[in-house]
């Protein structure tokens, strides 16, 4: 169970963001790190329950949880950490090209759960266009059922959209705003109550089950 002191941290390091604070409260930094880890040891446990992908896949937590320090070599953003912990199940880890379930912890009503696939590499992207073309009626009875848009209000969310349609598809393919898509995820936002409630873990739960059809769509053909 998740305490209000990781979002008290969080929201610290937001408006103290340097190397210097962050040493400063290492121990806090310890502490919370311990609580993700506790968290998603919990979900891969439940998550391994009902789908048999991540069940075979015997992750380490921490090979889910992305690091907080940011790379910033390439940024115009120099501050050293993130402000919100991220972690990310699917069959690989973090790092894999397979979609999964993810929850981002972050203060003041920034939490947010939901699964899919982000930002794709280009040849992963390509196979997920085909298959949604391919397979539209499917795809679409999974993210426009009733159980799907009451967990997920939003629908499917694209990270990131071309404006004309992907090389090789026409205008009429009842697919093609999908196509469209440079990725395929889904949101809920969650309070800082229901973070730190004592029922996180199977609201989290029952979110990811209800992704889950859209997850297997998705994957069966991201390698």
């Amino acid at each position: 169970m998740l305490t209000t002191s990781i979002l008290s941290f969080l929201g610290n390091l937001r408006a103290n963001n340097t190397r210097e604070w962050f040493d400063l409260h290492r121990l806090e930094y310890q502490e919370a790190y311990g609580d993700m880890l506790g968290l998603t040891s919990d979900l891969l446990r439940e998550i391994s329950c009902f789908d048999n992908a991540i069940e075979a896949s015997g992750l380490d937590p921490e090979s889910c949880i992305m690091r907080l320090h940011r790379d910033v070599r390439f940024s115009k953003d120099k501050s050293p950490y993130k402000t919100n912990f991220f972690v990310f199940i699917s069959p690989g880890g973090r790092k894999s090209p397979f979609g999964g379930y993810y929850v981002h912890i972050g203060p003041e009503g920034e939490s947010f759960a939901g699964g899919g696939v982000y930002m794709p590499e280009p040849a992963v992207l390509a196979r997920l266009r085909e298959e949604i073309d391919g397979h539209f009626s499917e795809w679409s009875s999974i993210v426009s059922s009733e159980v799907f848009l009451i967990a997920f209000p939003e629908g499917v969310l694209p990270s990131g959209m071309l404006k004309r349609p992907p090389k090789g598809y026409g205008t009429t393919s009842p697919a093609i705003e999908y196509l469209k898509y440079k990725g395929y995820y889904t949101r809920r936002f969650l309070s800082d109550a229901e973070v730190t409630s004592s029922g996180f873990v199977p609201r989290l739960v029952a979110l990811f089950r209800t992704v889950k059809p859209m997850v297997d769509f998705l994957n069966r053909s991201a390698v």
